[in-house]
């Protein structure tokens, strides 16, 4: 194994050699990075060419300034020297400056649009796998591919207008018209009963329970107001945490496992205790507290399932430590919400909250969950954008690959010895059906960090992609080698470890040296 990964690390670091080359000299050699000075009429216009000559070494032929760049690059595998030099851009920042800003606005931007499309997007994979050639399965993969096929920027485009513009001058009189509340119930309710499946019976009863649940709902929202100053409080609380408790039961260990379903409800229990106990604590929260109060509800969970024990006590843990950690987002969801008329009603939002463009409202001031909420207000819609594009490669496998393992002689197997369908469906086939998978998220992470160039333009995120495509523009090569590296080495890393992730996924699968 330790040789595989040296000779992997070897022949990586070789591909990247090579490759920077490229990349440096046909990115120095795209045009001239003088050419805005010279159609200038400034009086001192030779004196800002001779600064950028100077500022960017354009007097050493390209190959030889690669060589120099690489000197001060390899000075950045040095650990903990601080002397990582990977030039300056042409306004004079230095790379490295550039890079951390740019890296956080991508992740920021582009991490929870991943994570949600590839959960969302095996989520509804393995559904119409299962439920092959249903209405459900040719909805599902009309609509994956319709998004796909639809230009980013044009959805940009739309949910700056309906869902920035739209939805703000909604929130200045949050009132829903019946018919609207009705359409909508009957909308969903039409959905849920196309994709449960099974006889007319019981497809009509499941319809019509989310149509009236939805529609209520929808009405209760208007007459209160409740966009306005939001909130869910300990009954929704404790109503979400029971139906979270028996679906995480049920995709864990199956209801049969008694001890695990109590220890999720006790986790259930514990957890609106704490809603009213730490009401004062989170007054003062800070993102380090919250990331600690998490832990610590995990632990909390998965110590209330090793004491419930059980035949399985594995699974009473895992069960009660997902619940857990639900519930505390819960928690934390309702505290957003309490929040949320103060963030509303501040100076520098006025009325407006879901933004179109940047990372941020500029000189906002306020505590935690009101900066948070900003950040969140900001991410909504390219998140959005994201996600909708990215949807259908992530559902495609995933189906793919489910019913191919589904049709496996190990999978009749299973069921002819009499294991239960959810043990066959996430205990046999869905573990092998992620082998696959492995390689297009591992493909994905290093488009993940170079950034979402058209997007990022779109809502004007300065991120690697914007840093990417202003190097290009200004025939810079630096900036555009500062994102090439970060790409290029995350890219390799994370292909590693889907191919080692190989033989952790499947057994019959062994990196040998």
């Amino acid at each position: 194994m330790l040789s595989y990964v040296v000779r992997r690390l070897a022949t990586a670091a070789l591909i990247l050699l090579g490759a920077s080359f490229l990349v440096y000299l046909l990115t120095a050699s795209s045009g001239d990075p003088l050419a805005d000075l010279r159609a200038s009429n400034a009086p001192n216009r030779q004196q800002l060419m001779d600064a950028r000559s100077q500022l960017l070494d354009l007097d050493t032929p390209a190959p030889l300034r690669y060589f120099k760049w690489l000197g001060g690059a390899a000075q950045c595998l040095v650990p903990f020297a601080g002397s990582c030099d990977l030039g300056r851009s042409v306004t004079g920042q230095p790379i490295t400056e550039a890079l951390g800003i740019a890296l956080i606005q991508t992740l920021t931007l582009v991490t929870g649009a991943t994570v949600l499309a590839i959960l969302i997007g095996i989520t509804l994979g393995i559904v119409t796998a299962l439920r092959q050639y249903s209405a459900l399965d040719y909805g599902v993969t009309f609509m994956a591919f319709l998004f796909f096929s639809l230009p980013i920027f044009w959805v940009a485009v739309l949910l700056k207008e309906f869902g920035a513009i739209g939805f703000n001058n909604f929130l200045r009189n949050p009132v829903i018209p019946l018919p609207v509340s009705i359409g909508t119930g009957l909308v969903l309710g039409v959905v849920v009963a196309v994709a449960v499946g099974g006889e007319l019976k019981r497809r009509l009863i499941s319809g019509g329970v989310v149509f009236a649940l939805v529609t209520a709902v929808m009405v209760y929202f208007s007459a209160t107001l409740w966009f306005k100053t939001p909130g869910l409080g300990p009954v929704v609380i404790a109503i979400a945490g029971v139906g979270m408790a028996f679906a995480v039961t049920t995709l864990v260990s199956g209801l049969k496992n008694r001890k695990a379903l109590q220890a999720a409800l006790i986790t259930v229990g514990l957890g609106l205790i704490a809603y009213f106990a730490v009401q004062p604590l989170l007054d003062q929260a800070t993102g380090l507290m919250i990331f600690l109060l998490a832990i610590a509800t995990v632990l909390v969970g998965v110590g209330v399932g090793y004491l419930m024990g059980g035949y399985d006590r594995g699974q009473s843990m895992r069960a009660a430590g997902i619940t857990a950690f639900l519930m505390g987002g819960l928690v934390t969801v309702d505290r957003f919400m309490q929040a949320w008329p103060a963030y509303f009603s501040n100076s520098r939002v006025r009325g407006r909250p879901i933004a179109t463009i940047g990372a941020g409202t500029p000189n906002l001031q306020g505590d935690y969950w009101i900066m948070t909420i900003d950040i969140f207000t900001h991410l909504i819609l390219p998140t959005i954008a994201l996600i909708l594009v990215s949807l259908a490669s992530y559902t495609r496998f995933t189906r793919s690959s489910m019913l191919e393992i589904m049709n496996m002689d190990y999978i009749r197997t299973a069921r002819a010895k009499g294991l239960s369908e959810r043990s066959v469906i996430m205990g046999h086939a869905f573990r092998n059906a992620l082998i696959p998978l492995a390689t297009i998220v591992a493909f994905d992470i290093g488009a993940l960090i170079g950034g979402a160039v058209i997007t990022e333009s779109v809502f004007s995120v300065h991120g690697m992609g914007f840093l990417f495509l202003d190097g290009i523009t200004h025939i810079d090569p630096n900036p555009v080698m500062g994102v090439f590296l970060c790409v290029a080495i995350t890219a390799m890393v994370f292909n590693l470890i889907a191919d080692l992730a190989y033989s952790a996924l499947d057994p019959r699968v062994r990196i040998k040296a």
